[in-house]
């Protein structure tokens, strides 16, 4: 009876509550997990295994990399990767210039009227991308109905088939990212314009430093990370264009605009050759990080989060 006395008492067990250890947390995820896992993960592996087979609706076969092959041969293949090129290099630049511009101008100004400049610049963004062409192909109209060619009649200049020629259908592109598709990268700049600290402006004016020298010493360094931030995702947006070339030109005219985007959705939908086209968009892919890489190896020495 003592010894069973003296037996330790068994101390019940405290069960780990799940809200305690983050199971709430994993359960507000499960629903992007699950997303993220249907929409990305899986047609990224699916693509992965399709590139090394031809499709066929039976069955695919295995070829190995005969897609690849074919792909590095295609002469067209390089032409798009070209034309991707020539369009990242002309609109990439001047679209990140020209919304550092006007986050500039709307940066004096009273809320009121930022709020203002900010929704009327961001309004394409959330347009239809198909309204937003009608309207270009309007513009860009090779009769008399089109508004360039009725601005260029002005200065007798005859009318030009903007979208029908090769010499002028890249620009035409190039154009229409220009004026458009800015509302982004404007508000982003002009949140990291009003995160710097103002005692920088007010040591700068004592010392009587202009507004191009503030401009230069103290805007441009504190905005190199949004700048960086924009610019790698503006190439990786460039190199991914469909949209435009799809409803504007069809890559017309002798391929002059077809775009890498725009050569995967042919081959993948029109020609249905699957394999062919997953084998393209990993090598895109492999491009695009590639370049990502590079722009943070270059231009993110000196940058500070």
């Amino acid at each position: 009876m003592a010894q069973l006395a003296k037996a330790p008492i068994a101390k019940p067990v405290k069960r780990r509550r799940w809200k305690g250890d983050g199971g709430w947390a994993y359960a507000f995820i499960a629903v992007a997990l699950i997303v993220y896992a249907m929409f990305t993960a899986y047609p990224v592996i699916s693509a992965f295994i399709i590139s090394f087979q031809e499709y066929r609706p039976l069955g695919s076969v295995f070829i190995g990399f005969d897609n690849y092959t074919s792909t590095f041969r295609d002469s067209l293949f390089w032409k798009s990767i070209k034309n991707t090129i020539v369009y990242t290099v002309l609109t990439v630049p001047v679209s990140l210039l020209l919304s550092f511009a006007v986050a500039i101008m709307i940066l004096p100004l009273k809320k009121g009227l930022q709020t203002t400049f900010k929704a009327v610049y961001y309004l394409p963004a959330v347009a239809s991308g198909v309204a937003l062409s009608v309207v270009w192909l309007w513009i860009f109209d090779p009769m008399t109905s089109g508004i360039l060619n009725q601005f260029l009649a002005l200065f007798d200049i005859s009318n030009q088939n903007w979208l029908g020629s090769s010499a002028s259908a890249m620009f035409s592109l190039v154009l229409m990212a220009w004026l458009s598709s800015h509302g982004t990268s404007i508000i982003i700049y002009l949140a990291a314009l009003l995160g710097i600290d103002g005692s920088y402006y007010e040591a700068a004016e004592l010392d009587g430093a202009s507004f191009f020298q503030k401009l230069w010493y103290i805007v441009i360094p504190c905005l190199k990370p949004t700048t960086l931030f924009l610019l790698v995702t503006g190439v990786i947006g460039s190199f991914q264009v469909f949209q435009n070339a799809y409803l504007m030109t069809g890559g017309g005219p002798d391929n002059a605009t077809t775009m890498v985007g725009l050569l995967i959705f042919n081959n993948a939908f029109k020609y249905f050759e699957f394999g062919e086209a997953a084998a393209q968009s990993l090598i895109l892919t492999v491009i695009i990080a590639g370049i990502s890489l590079i722009q943070f190896k270059f231009l993110g020495n000196d940058v500070e989060y």
